[in-house]
């Protein structure tokens, strides 16, 4: 059974050169592109199911 003696750790500074933070900021910004689009064509396939689905129902209260 594993041991219960927990430890907390405090973290009051990091020391990261300027341009290594800028390098990191970038290359994390190009890799948040292509999980934007999947979110995006997601989110307009949920849309879609939906708008149809509502669609559908209001056109079945109608009479025609």
């Amino acid at each position: 059974m594993p041991s219960q003696d927990h430890s907390k750790v405090i973290v009051t500074d990091i020391r990261m050169p300027f341009w290594s933070i800028v390098i990191f900021m970038v290359k994390f910004s190009i890799a948040s592109i292509p999980a934007f689009l999947i979110l995006l064509v997601v989110g307009f396939l949920v849309a879609l199911f939906f708008g149809g689905l509502a669609g559908g129902l209001g056109g079945l209260a109608e009479p025609n």
